[in-house]
């Protein structure tokens, strides 16, 4: 069978799917930033450490004090899933071919290299691994359980190293572990493109990260506007007749879902992060390259633009209940004389009224800290970074708190929504102490501590409340995905509920806790139930593959019994929970369109709430957008899908976009 040609390359804004776009002008507008301080040169990705680091940062008071030490930048890095080929008009479709390397990023970010393509669509036939073809790596535990058999007892805290990712660079005093991208298993003809992309990021010496959020829209602190993580639900609008058990989510009369509208990728020469999306009840608003534009939910028509003055680095999906949120973003573009301008901005957006708030820095002297991560929680924004955290009042920009410089440990990062968590590390590398503290998002004071055993370096707070915190303990993960094990942590003592073995090979959920503490993907957690899909398996079909979700208990950490099958071809991936439901998404076979699916709570039957179309064209773009590099929302009958950075388009992938938005008719 031979494979038929993609269509021409379609200039950006031209030809596509759905309604075409009637948009306003857009409205300019940004503060000017401070003057930047000069950079230190950014590090080569996957390098290992040259020396432990020295111990540094604020100690466990912590107070209004001057701001922490200098830090060099975490950018995110990209990941551009290829759109699937179209076949003929009557021409019978054929898998695709793994594509190419991606393009490689333009100046403008801190050096690491791209994450793997996105493969082909559920259902298509799988190249078989190689020689050499990487294997599971053993793990701590004598034996390991299956999918749904309840998890064996492990030591709680070994030796873990860092996250999956290619190395990201960082200041030498913090260095920072690598492992091959991906939470799935790769085969061999992807490992081979991998580390093609690798070898040029290093030669170019460029790269960029990808950020990712997952599900509807929130309407307080106790969610985020995804709720991918939180420990209660977002309010994803009204409930009313028809709404599953403990829900919000309508269950609309007809699933059946069509294009709303769908935004090109950005012409563009070079890549850029644009992370970021988030839901409310006036607008859907997504990053681009230096701005942040505010979509009609339904039409698609631009409402609001919020210039920048240099690209976007990291975003949180968590809200306040007035739907502000924070961005971190460089003070300028990149040019070639300067490829890195830092992430050293930070913003506070109010996203109902399309305007940014406020922006602000954090110095070391006369130098400004480049910043790794941001959150909000109970109106305050949150920042981290190698050389501690600081904070501020979303409101009004006042900073409320900030490590003293005579600290031995520092906050490495946070995790927000209905609580805030602080991921505190002290002592030297390689002899690391991880420190999981429930704080007064304040004052900074301590309300509880959970201690790690020693040498794990690096940790994810997969959510607040409930507290649950993942880690690669020992490096025993294998794919990383960043977890091997999850930690269930009393918020109020700081006592270990339950500890839950999730080895790599079972289980496909991943945490970056390299730099973005609370960036974890593929999880819910609510009802004192963590949610965690597993690995793909092979389905009935010749070529299909297939998965589950499955349940722990946060009290005890032992699975509870209850299984969601994706069905044959799909692939499931939990987005967000609604109340005492999972909102969940199935990434579609080769001929079907994806779905939002409903998993009750207690029962765990499935409710269809939509299923997109079918046709070529829009299964293709719907594909490029996989739950593991993208963002994706959900709520009352729209599904919003959008890309984590834009690049250059080539004309190997056919037509690509920045997001796709679906809707049901009721």
């Amino acid at each position: 069978m031979t494979q038929s040609p993609p269509p021409p390359n379609q200039p950006p804004g031209q030809g596509g799917f759905g309604p075409p776009q009637d948009q306003p002008p857009q409205q300019d507008g940004a503060a000017q930033p401070p003057a930047q301080a000069p950079q230190p040169p950014a590090a080569q990705p996957q390098q290992p450490p040259q020396t432990p680091p020295p111990a540094g940062g604020p100690n466990l008071t912590k107070g209004p004090a001057p701001a922490p030490g200098y830090g060099y930048p975490q950018a995110p890095q990209g990941s551009q899933p290829p759109q699937a080929p179209q076949s003929p008009q009557g021409a019978p479709r054929t898998p695709p071919p793994a594509g190419p390397p991606q393009p490689q990023p333009g100046y403008g970010y801190p050096q690491a290299p791209q994450p793997p393509q996105t493969p082909p669509g559920y259902g298509y036939p799988q190249t078989p691994p190689g020689y050499g073809h990487p294997g599971p790596q053993p793990g701590p535990y004598a034996q390991q359980p299956g999918p749904y058999g309840a998890p064996q007892p492990g030591p709680y805290g070994t030796q873990q190293s860092g996250y999956g990712y290619p190395g990201q660079p960082t200041m030498p005093m913090h260095p920072q572990a690598g492992q091959p991208a991906g939470g799935r298993k790769v085969n061999a003809q992807l490992a081979i493109i991998v580390a093609a992309v690798v070898a040029i990021a290093l030669i170019v010496g460029g790269g960029v990260w990808y950020a990712h959020s997952s599900g509807g829209s929130g309407k307080d602190d106790t969610a985020s506007s995804s709720g991918g993580t939180g420990g209660k639900s977002g309010d994803g609008g009204q409930g009313g007749p028809g709404t599953s058990s403990g829900g919000k989510e309508k269950v609309p009369s007809d699933p059946a879902a069509k294009v709303l509208y769908q935004v090109p990728m950005p012409d563009v020469k070079d890549t850029f992060v644009t992370t970021g999306s988030w839901l409310t009840g006036k607008v859907y608003a997504k990053s681009g390259v230096a701005e942040i534009v505010g979509y009609d939910p339904d039409k698609g028509t631009k409402l609001w633009t919020i210039k920048l003055p240099g690209p976007v680095c990291q975003a949180t999906e968590h809200t306040t209940a007035d739907n502000r949120t924070a961005i971190l973003y460089q003070p300028a573009m990149p040019t070639k004389a300067k490829p890195s301008q830092g992430c050293s901005q930070i913003a506070a957006i109010d996203l109902d009224a399309g305007r940014k708030l406020w922006t602000n820095t954090v110095k070391s002297g006369d130098r400004l800290v480049s910043l790794d991560n941001v959150t909000v929680s109970a109106g305050t924004v949150a920042v981290g970074s190698t050389s501690g955290g600081a904070a501020f009042d979303i409101a009004t920009g006042k900073a409320l708190w900030s490590p003293k410089p005579t600290d031995t440990c520092y906050d490495a990062g946070y995790g927000g929504g209905p609580k805030l968590v602080a991921l505190r590390k002290c002592g030297q590398y390689g002899q690391r102490e991880l420190r999981v503290q429930t704080i007064d998002p304040k004052s900074g004071k301590v309300i509880s501590e959970y201690k790690m055993s020693q040498g794990i370096e690096y940790a994810s707070v997969v959510s607040t409340d409930p507290l649950v915190v993942a880690a690669d303990v020992g490096d025993s993960a294998g794919d990383g995905s960043g977890i091997s094990d999850f930690f269930s942590i009393d918020d109020k003592t700081g006592k270990l509920r339950a500890h839950i073995s999730a080895p790599g090979k079972e289980y496909a959920a991943r945490c970056d806790g390299i730099s973005r503490i609370e960036y974890c993907t593929g999880l819910a957690v609510g009802d004192d139930k963590l949610y965690v899909p597993t690995e793909e398996h092979d389905g009935d079909g010749e070529y299909s593959k297939t998965n589950e979700i499955v349940a722990f208990d946060l009290a005890t950490g032992k699975q509870t019994g209850q299984r969601a099958d994706a069905g044959d071809g799909y692939t499931i991936t939990p987005l967000r929970m609604d109340g005492g439901n999972v909102i969940a998404y199935k990434r579609p076979p080769y001929d079907k369109g994806g779905q939002i699916v409903s998993i009750d709570g207690g029962s765990f039957k499935e409710t269809e709430l939509l299923e997109n179309p079918a046709t070529e064209a829009v299964r293709d773009a719907e594909t490029s957008m996989s739950p593991d590099y993208a963002e994706i929302l959900y709520a009352q009958g729209h599904l919003y899908m959008s890309a984590v950075f834009a690049h250059k388009s080539s004309s190997s992938f056919g037509k690509e976009y920045l997001l796709l938005a679906f809707g049901t008719g009721g």
